[in-house]
């Protein structure tokens, strides 16, 4: 494997800290209700689609439950969102000591999307997946004329 388990886990842990500077840099109203154009969501919403499929693949992978929930379909405030993100995270690091780099390499269908992948793929997917959307949601920043929070800094 050219990335370990641990430089995996550095990538996951950086974008995350930027994407919760992304959420941050909101005001608490367009964080939950903005769009720039009708068709698409505002950033709360696919800030939880984001923590939904971490919590769902890293407790099938962690633990082999594969099941997917909304848990956190409710919060409509920026700091319960927040809240939900540290205790999501709190539970992936915890998960993460029980996996192995073996464990990354394991291929299997994926219950939730579709096709089979190694669960590190699933992984880079839910990565995929967080880039995309704070992409998006620094388009919305701009938008608002707030100038997102500096793409180069993770820590």
């Amino acid at each position: 494997m050219f990335l370990s388990k641990e430089g995996l886990f550095d990538i996951l842990e950086g974008n995350r800290r930027l994407t919760i500077r992304a959420i941050e840099s909101f005001p608490e109203e367009e964080l939950f209700h903005y769009t720039p154009a009708e068709k698409l969501r505002p950033f709360a919403v696919m800030v939880k689609e984001i923590m939904n499929i971490e919590r769902a693949y890293m407790r099938g992978i962690a633990l082999n439950e594969w099941e997917f929930q909304d848990s956190i379909a409710s919060i409509s405030k920026k700091e319960d969102l927040l809240t939900a993100c540290e205790e999501v995270r709190a539970e992936t690091r915890k998960m993460w000591q029980k996996i192995t780099e073996e464990t990354l390499e394991v291929v299997e269908k994926d219950p939730f999307f579709g096709p089979a992948q190694s669960h590190f793929s699933r992984l880079q997917y839910a990565l995929e997946n967080e880039i995309h959307h704070r992409g998006q949601g620094f388009i919305y920043l701009r938008t608002l004329g707030i100038e997102p929070p500096e793409f180069f800094v993770r820590e």
